[in-house]
């Protein structure tokens, strides 16, 4: 399709209000909040959820609702920036929290705020860069080609808002229910997080956790998700668990050091998943990062090729207001500049060989994922599994080059760190600019809007991390940091082999077998490498989605702009500044002057009726709005 063949919203011939001062604030701000609660997530779950929708919906309610102000491209301004603080601190929490869990084991110093923002600030700078000369080449000549479903979804969100802007007060009301619910199970303590129950006979133990930005993940992903996670959890808790208890006996299994009777006795089913069930996720989570990459290798390779042939095709601007992208003389020599800041900079622990390899595989995988999202979509793209590729060679590529031991280690996380953060940066910027192609966008403002909500989202992450960590610690059971558990793992097994590779292997062979059925791997081997208590809760939060889908069945507005989701939306905002707010009191101690359980110790009473609370309120919020068709 030619590009004078598609008319967007707003013509190119007209000036209308786009890159505001209002714009950016908001915008900015949203990048913020929604990057800290996407980080907090994460790293509990291993899960990150999209922000643009959210952000678009807050930013018609701001600025049409109490501005007063008719300007469709302001929100998509917002939506660009706001979006960007999700997508960084999503890449950089599956890696950068590595350097983390070494510094607390004594193994190596603590990673500085100026190291994390700066390596932060390089991965999303690059994301963005990279995706400017790819712009013509995917958006506009495969535009009716490529679909970009969030970004088409969001574009469709915003053009409802014409009319009227309906859905902000849903996700505000979402965040301000669970700023509460999270306030009185993690602040005040007045009931239990988790509710579990041992199943003695079995030697086990089923669980869930009372958060609702757990069951608002599962009301996001849908049953059939939820029900692979859970599935994954299930094969870890009620088969491997039940089996190594009954069968272990005396047996002293590495890595553990006492037997495995001593081991339960002392600490039950918990005691077994620490020292084997977790390796075996492991090796399920890694071979299933892998399969998704040599499944997509063949859409990759012709991808890279297409967009380097569009690339030669041309990709000059033209004179329009919608054609013009950054000068490409700024992309080239910000790309230079940064993969010399990569090398000298002390506080990035990158050599002038990490540098060159950032740069080749940043730009590989930065045209993989700008392209994959607008074909399957954010969710879909296998980013865990580039990030395991990367840093599978760049370990063994510094081990050969004589960086070997914690020096090499550090090293091969910074580079998959800067790696993951580009290919999450340049999915996420795509997605903005096929919107932006929609409504009528000014390329050129969009990019630059995306390289002030990486620049405001690198400084931030580095405070979140730095924060959390102090807080709870990262790998402790308020922050279990899974995927970087993981990359740690992998690292620690290429550079030293001191890695249970039997237990690996175990995991790795279940994913073989769950893709030998057809069954989607990576969700399934998660679920396996999570405490039970967290799959349960996204189950739970995917029955929810299933009943609400069943019961208005024609009436509810399917997609990422129901009622649901912009309330889930609003719950994991929520709570996950909750969250950071509580890790702040922890850190200069007042938490424990709040800290009521020893007055309400209501135990699993407390925590049921919050559970139910947060499923009447989800219930509730996620009905059609009654404009008459949902009688």
């Amino acid at each position: 399709m030619k590009e004078n063949e598609f008319k967007p919203y707003i013509p190119a011939e007209k000036i209308t209000s786009e890159f505001t001062v209002t714009s950016i604030v908001i915008g900015v701000l949203l990048a913020v909040i929604f990057g800290a609660a996407n980080a907090y997530l994460g790293l509990r779950v291993g899960m990150t959820v999209s922000a643009s929708i959210p952000a678009a919906v807050i930013s018609m309610g701001v600025i049409r609702l109490i501005m007063k102000k008719d300007s469709i491209l302001e929100s998509n301004m917002v939506q660009t920036i706001g979006s960007a603080g999700e997508s960084l601190a999503a890449g950089a929490i599956f890696t950068l929290p590595a350097l983390f869990l070494w510094a607390n084991e004594g193994k190596s110093e603590p990673p500085s705020l100026l190291s994390i923002s700066l390596i932060a600030l390089v991965g999303g700078i690059l994301g963005v860069l990279f995706m400017v000369p790819l712009r013509n080449a995917l958006i506009v000549k495969e535009h009716g080609i490529l679909p970009y479903p969030e970004g088409t979804a969001c574009a469709e969100v915003l053009l409802a808002g014409e009319k009227g802007g309906a859905g902000a007060g849903t996700v505000f009301w979402g965040m301000g229910l669970a700023a509460v619910f999270k306030f009185l199970i993690d602040g005040l303590k007045i009931a239990s997080g988790t509710l579990a129950i041992p199943v003695n006979f079995m030697k086990t133990t089923f669980s869930t956790q009372v958060y609702p930005a757990l069951l608002s993940v599962g009301y996001i992903c849908g049953i059939k998700i939820s029900s692979y996670l859970f599935a994954g959890g299930v094969i870890g808790w009620f088969v491997l668990i039940p089996m190594i208890a009954i069968f272990g006996g005396s047996t002293v299994l590495y890595p553990a050091e006492v037997s495995i009777a001593q081991m339960y006795a002392e600490g039950g089913a918990q005691a077994i998943w620490d020292s084997y069930i977790r390796y075996i996720g492991a090796g399920a989570v890694a071979a299933g990062g892998i399969i998704s990459l040599v499944k997509a290798l063949p859409l990759i390779l012709t991808t890279f090729r297409d967009s380097i042939k569009g690339l030669k095709s041309g990709t000059k601007a033209g004179n329009l207001r919608t054609q013009q992208d950054l000068d490409i003389r700024f992309v080239l020599g910000g790309i230079v500049v940064l993969m010399f800041a990569l090398w000298l900079l002390p506080a990035i622990p990158v050599s002038f060989v990490g540098a060159i390899l950032i740069i080749v595989f940043g730009f590989f995988f930065a045209t993989v994922s700008s392209r994959m999202v607008g074909l399957v979509g954010s969710s879909n793209n296998p980013v865990s599994g580039m990030a395991i590729a990367t840093l599978l060679f760049a370990t063994l590529v510094l081990k050969m080059s004589g960086a070997d031991g914690m020096t090499g280690m550090i090293g091969a996380i910074a580079i998959g760190s800067v790696i993951c953060i580009v290919a999450a940066m340049a999915g996420d910027t795509s997605q903005d600019l096929k919107t932006g192609y929609i409504l009528g966008a000014t390329p050129k403002k969009q990019q630059i809007g995306e390289l002030i909500g990486a620049v405001v989202s690198a400084f931030t992450i580095g405070i979140v991390l730095l924060l959390l960590n102090q807080a709870w610690g990262f790998g402790s059971e308020e922050l279990a940091a899974p995927q970087a558990t993981l990359m740690r793992m992998i690292t620690e097994g290429v550079m030293g082999g001191n890695l249970p590779w039997g237990l690996i292997l175990i995991g790795v062979f279940v994913a073989v077998v769950i893709e030998i059925l057809s069954i989607p791997v990576l969700p399934v081997a998660i679920g396996l490498y999570l405490p039970l208590e967290l799959s349960t809760a996204i189950m739970i939060g995917g029955i929810l989605r299933w009943v609400i889908d069943w019961k208005f069945s024609g009436k509810n507005k399917e997609g990422d702009a129901g009622r649901g989701v912009l309330f889930c939306s609003g719950l994991i905002a929520g709570e996950g500044l909750v969250g950071i707010l509580l890790a702040i009191l922890a850190v200069v101690g007042i938490a424990d002057a709040i800290d009521l359980s020893h007055i309400f110790n209501s135990g699993w009473l407390g925590g049921i009726i919050l559970l139910i609370a947060i499923i009447a309120c989800i219930l509730f919020f996620a009905r059609p709005e009654r404009n008459g068709t949902d009688e």
